[in-house]
């Protein structure tokens, strides 16, 4: 299809530019879709470049969430670079199309050339990956999700030995392929045959990234946002409804922690962690008064051996202090596109045909670290009493790898050591990360079920019982979207200004914010990184749909009431955009309002088309 979409386009420009009689209709809609199938392949291609799978899931997430904390140093020139191109692209073809002679060609000619500019727009894999994502999203759901997600018992009543989960960043299971990865995760192989090793981990539909993949494995369901995708970093609580393994840990006397060397806000982990039983966590931030050199990092925040020391000293503490513990790390070194050499590292280069491979030393470096830590663990008089657990977040993305990798059978990483002396053993029935949860507990003495995850040790993934695993995930897109509990009516309200936020129907969203009302629906639309300005969002709004909005009192003065420019606080406006909205100044700390449209006046297009134009007008700037 990539092919017959190219050879559309080109054909489009060239029959227009060669054939066609000048009619400025034509021209425009030509130049329209055009211009279309321009973007569409940007975007496409910029995506491709960060997932290596295109326009997903994963995209819609982490550009619609918080990128506080994201490593973009290494994408901004390919994606400068991009940009470019696509703009001389469009500027050529718009000048093969102007470049044309008057009274020369045939209209004929300009509605075949329009007619392949459309079949180029429908036939770009852009459009099929946008529509699967549209549709994925509006679908109504499969009833039977009930029936195979099941909730565990929330504590665990076995023996409860202590708990490492270290979450090795795109450290796939491919890269442990001997006859193709001949020496590069020496160090850690020799620590996984020495496990309970399950060969056969597969990647399932949301659980392809980072946040994704811990979600898969904590809670186990794949994550999917609400479309707009804003939530995960402006709601007070994720995935509210669900019991996960922290949220177990937690309630079972284990105290929780996580570290990682970057941002803990980006892509909502944080929020995440917090919403279900982690009490200590350490990301960029909170480590940098305990690392020994600040000054040592990379984009994205402290170096894996700088992190996985601190993993060890607070290891070494809890044990010491006879403290039962879960403590989960999360590498970063392997990421691409090309990963991160940290100086420590003995194997700081690789070679795959005799040529130096970036991400692969990346790999050959972090894997050497975290195999130390777990000797060192191993080595400790507190290993008895412990269970090591090493697993990938997620397979690797496009990276200076992935070529390589895609040439394989690709599997996610997987495997726990007992140090209760389980003999080792290979495990390969079909599995995917949502059991890996489950399979955690069991191990600790718990359930052997968790969401949509089953104990490989005891039970039978879903994975193996259905064949069709990859649709059914698919077809519950709308049920695990419903798990974010989102309210579908406002009556009273209470707004909390030190903290920022409004809650009402027992959830809390981060303000400022908009609330579009609908008889059975609420939609949020939130002020984050990347979205368009509240007032711009509001602008899109049809005249007769109500909306609740929570702002400085100033953003709504050149709409409504120019006095409010003088106001340093909040304001709330409630109403639709055809009629003068009611506003009220917030002056306490907490504020408790209610919500109802019953005195509205009737609306005037006139009002509306006015409120609109005020909404989208922009300030000039000034030198």
């Amino acid at each position: 299809m990539e092919t017959l979409s190219i050879g559309l386009f080109l054909a489009s420009v060239i029959i227009y530019s060669a054939k066609a009689k000048n009619n400025k209709y034509f021209f425009i809609l030509v130049l329209f879709f055009l211009g279309v199938y321009i973007l569409l392949n940007l975007i496409r291609v910029a995506s491709n470049y960060f997932t290596g799978a295109g326009i997903n899931d994963s995209v819609l997430y982490t550009v619609t969430s918080s990128l506080t904390g994201a490593g973009l140093g290494k994408y901004i020139m390919p994606f400068a670079g991009f940009l470019l191109t696509s703009v001389l692209v469009f500027a050529l073809m718009s000048w093969l199309l102007l470049a044309k002679k008057s009274g020369r060609g045939r209209t004929s000619y300009g509605l075949m050339a329009l007619i392949m500019a459309i079949a180029a727009v429908i036939t770009t894999p852009a459009s099929a990956e946008i529509a699967g994502l549209v549709k994925s999203q509006l679908a109504s759901g499969n009833t039977d999700f009930n029936r195979y997600y099941k909730s565990p018992n929330k504590k665990i009543e076995g023996k409860r030995p202590n708990l490492i989960y270290i979450y090795a960043e795109s450290l796939e299971r491919t890269y442990f392929d001997q006859d193709n990865f001949s020496g590069l995760t020496t160090e850690l192989n020799g620590q996984k045959e020495n496990s309970i090793d399950f060969s056969n981990t597969i990647q399932l539909p949301g659980t392809g990234y980072t946040i994704a993949g811990m979600v898969a494995s904590q809670c186990g369901i794949p994550l999917f946002a609400p479309f707009d995708g804003n939530a995960s970093s402006s709601v007070s609580t994720f995935y509210p409804q669900n019991t996960c393994l922290g949220d177990i840990l937690h309630d079972s006397g284990y105290a929780t922690y996580f570290y990682q060397g970057a941002d803990l806000a980006f892509a909502g982990k944080g929020l995440f962690l917090k919403s279900h039983g982690f009490e200590h966590l350490y990301g960029l931030n909170e480590l940098k008064d305990l690392v020994k050199d600040p000054d040592y990092r990379n984009e994205w925040g402290w170096y894996d051996d700088t992190l996985l020391d601190l993993v060890y000293d607070k290891f070494i503490e809890l044990s010491q202090n006879n403290q039962r513990f879960a403590l989960f790390a999360l590498t970063v070194d392997t990421h691409h596109p090309d990963g991160y050499i940290s100086q420590s590292c003995i194997n700081r280069s690789y070679r795959y045909d005799n040529e130096e491979n970036s991400s692969l030393s990346a790999v050959a470096c972090s894997q050497e670290h975290i195999a130390k830590l777990i000797q060192k663990i191993r080595q400790s008089a507190y290993f008895k009493n412990t269970v090591i657990v090493v697993s990938s977040d997620h397979l690797a993305m496009n990276n200076t790898a992935y070529d390589i990798l895609n040439k394989l059978d690709r599997k996610d990483l997987f495997f726990v050591i007992r140090g209760d002396g389980q003999d080792r053993q290979v495990n390969d029935v079909k599995r995917s990360t949502l059991d890996n949860g489950a399979t955690v507990l069991d191990v600790l003495g718990g359930d052997n079920v968790l969401g949509l995850g089953r104990s490989s040790l005891s039970n039978t993934s879903l994975s193996t019982s259905l064949s069709n695993i990859d649709e059914k995930i698919t077809s519950w897109i709308p049920d695990v979207i419903r798990q974010w509990n989102f309210p579908t009516k406002i009556k009273k309200y209470q707004i909390d200004v030190n903290d920022k936020t409004i809650g009402f129907s027992g959830v809390k969203f981060k303000i400022p914010l908009i609330l579009k009302i609908d008889r059975n629906a609420i939609q949020p639309m939130f002020d984050v990184y990347l979205s368009v300005p509240l007032k711009q969002q509001l602008a899109k709004l049809n005249a007769k749909d109500k909306f609740l909005w929570i702002d400085d009192c100033n953003k709504m003065a050149d709409v409504w009431d120019a006095s409010l420019s003088q106001v340093t606080s909040y304001c709330v406006a409630i109403g639709n955009l055809s009629t003068q909205p009611q506003i009220v100044k917030i002056d306490s700390d907490v504020y408790r309002g209610k919500v109802s449209f019953k005195k509205m006046p009737q609306g005037d297009e006139a009002q509306f088309e006015q409120t609109v134009g005020r909404l989208n007008f922009t300030e000039p700037t000034t030198n």
